[in-house]
């Protein structure tokens, strides 16, 4: 069997455990692209009994908890109360997981947590591995599957159905026996994963999959089954060998007692942990070392998606209206209005019983209003010149990687452009890869000398493609403002700082954004004057460290 295969197996494993027992598992998450394969496995999602709803990233309180009804409220002439998805037990599938705001991953995990009647389906579309559902929602949900790399001739085979039902009569007799919980439960420390959550997921998989395969107790492979479907994807760390003991036996130990021929069904014995922990290891994330080498957890993804938010009333996503006066250029919230005024019908209609059928008074007009999240790009320009290298380069990597965490963590777009010798390379086009941006940068080399026009040049170019593409690009530029290689790639100071002013104010022209960074050991008047003639703001920070430099350019970006 291949590996897509063996993993579309398992897909299906995992669905028809959910299928047993939905309500215990709570759900699955699917980390998938658009294609035939998540098709394939939508369909047999979709043929899973029970209410099934779609939710978008973006649903609302209205839907999810019920409001006023305002077309019932306007034929009754009262308020009339509407429910919403939390009032009826059902599987709710959120496609585009990964693009869900923390307050309505919030709301879904209290939803979860309050009503047992519901499960979660995650559809996972991140295009970068660092773009994930929300940690909050996929530490609730028991299974973790991932159909990225599995052919569409791969992706063959039913469900049990006749299994399933069965299973599902079965599941309340099957007993879990005492040593089933202590197991998962040490099994999941040696793997770091520090939620109580985990064990107690991996118990219901293991009855569910006792169920399914037609016993009435949990057994060891029922264990190994629920660990190797439960634990991967929740993985922090590898597990350490364990110590070697000491095979040469103490003097005067004695004998071991004949064991009872007393056979107890529950009782699983001694699991073999180091064969659980072992299987679990084969499945884990192949990139997991990656991963804890640069310091971030599996599940540690938390980011909204958001850059930088700009309110308005044409697009971007929804706010909720609020009560104004049109002036020409507000758009009306009819749906909001027709709420605001619902309630109030029945009174106007005795003061007025002439008018219309509905009563809209200026207090109940609402405008829409959105916040549009907009894709910034922050290009790093880097001078990795001798000169700096022999003062503050390590302090300018620092500081560069600070910024892209916070660049990470804000979602915007990341480029790292290094300047040195007698040219500027790109060594990062625009990413939102955190773990790549860092690798690069450790990579930086030092030494030669300063192609400060080149770099300009090269950060101006870039930031022309991208605003090609719908982004919004600034350049944070971190020199010392000495250039002593021109635009031609030859020495001499004169030539090179008049190319590199000259590119400068070209820059300024094209309204381009930046700030420079002046990382001279002692303040000069070079990087000032390289501001003035760029149009930047200008920030010296002679004597900082890493975290103080990075700190302050932050502030700057953000004004």
């Amino acid at each position: 069997m291949s590996e897509g295969a063996a993993r579309w197996a398992r897909a299906l494993r995992a669905l028809a455990l959910f299928a047993v027992d939905p309500q215990g598992l709570r759900g699955l998450t699917v980390r998938a692209r658009v294609g035939p394969v998540r098709q394939r496995f939508e369909a047999l999602l979709s043929a899973l009994d029970g209410e099934a709803h779609r939710i978008h990233p973006e649903i609302g309180d209205p839907e999810l908890y019920g409001g006023l009804d305002v077309t019932a409220t306007l034929a009754a002439g009262r308020p009339v109360m509407a429910g919403g998805l939390a009032d009826r037990p059902s599987r709710l599938i959120l496609p585009m997981a990964e693009r869900a705001a923390p307050d309505l991953a919030a709301r879904l995990a209290q939803l979860l947590d309050a009503s047992p009647g519901h499960s979660l389906v995650l559809l996972d579309e991140g295009a970068e591995p660092d773009e994930r559902a929300p940690a909050a929602l996929a530490e609730r949900l028991a299974l973790s599957l991932d159909l990225d790399g599995i052919g569409r001739l791969e992706a063959t085979g039913d469900l049990p159905w006749t299994a399933i039902a069965e299973a599902r009569a079965r599941l309340p007799d099957v007993a879990i026996p005492d040593e089933a919980a202590p197991a998962l439960t040490a099994l999941a420390a040696r793997f770091g994963i520090d939620s109580l959550r985990a064990p107690l997921l991996a118990l219901r998989a293991a009855r569910a999959e006792a169920a399914l395969e037609g016993r009435e107790t949990v057994t060891e492979d029922d264990i190994r089954a629920a660990a190797e479907l439960v634990y991967p994807d929740r993985a922090t760390r590898t597990p350490e060998p364990p110590p070697e003991e000491d095979e040469t036996p103490p003097e005067d130990t004695p004998e071991p007692e004949p064991e009872s021929e007393q056979d107890d069904d529950g009782d699983l014995g001694d699991l073999p942990e180091e064969m659980l922990v072992e299987a679990v290891a084969a499945l884990l994330p192949p990139d997991l070392l990656t991963r804890l080498s640069e310091g971030t957890a599996t599940r540690a993804a938390k980011g909204s998606g958001a850059g930088a938010k700009r309110r308005g009333n044409r697009r971007g996503r929804p706010l909720p209206s609020r009560p104004g006066r049109p002036g020409g250029r507000e758009r009306v919230d009819l749906v909001a209005t027709l709420r605001a005024a619902a309630p109030w019908q029945t009174i106007r209609r005795r003061q007025q019983p002439d008018a219309g059928r509905v009563l809209v008074h200026a207090s109940d007009v609402r405008l829409r209003r959105y916040e549009d999240r907009s894709d910034r790009l922050v290009i790093f320009a880097v001078d990795a010149s001798g000169s700096l290298a022999m003062t503050r380069l390590n302090e300018a990597k620092g500081a560069v990687e600070l910024l892209l965490g916070e660049a990470y963590s804000r979602r915007d777009h990341v480029a790292l452009i290094a300047f040195r010798g007698t040219e500027a390379e790109l060594l990062l086009p625009p990413t939102r890869s955190l773990v790549q941006t860092k690798r690069r940068l450790a990579a930086l080399p030092g030494g030669g000398g300063t192609p400060l026009a080149a770099g300009l040049q090269a950060a101006g170019l870039l930031a022309h493609q991208s605003e090609g593409r719908g982004l919004s690009p600034r350049v944070a530029l971190l020199t010392d403002g000495r250039a002593n290689v021109a635009l031609d790639g030859a020495g001499g100071r004169a030539q090179a700082m008049e190319d590199a002013a000259r590119t400068a104010r070209a820059l300024r022209g094209q309204g381009l954004s930046a700030l420079v960074i002046d990382t001279a050991a002692r303040r000069g008047e070079a990087g000032r004057q390289l501001a003035e003639a760029l149009g930047a703001g200008y920030l010296a920070l002679p004597r900082a460290d890493a975290r103080r430099l990075s700190g302050a350019v932050a502030e700057a970006l953000e004004d």
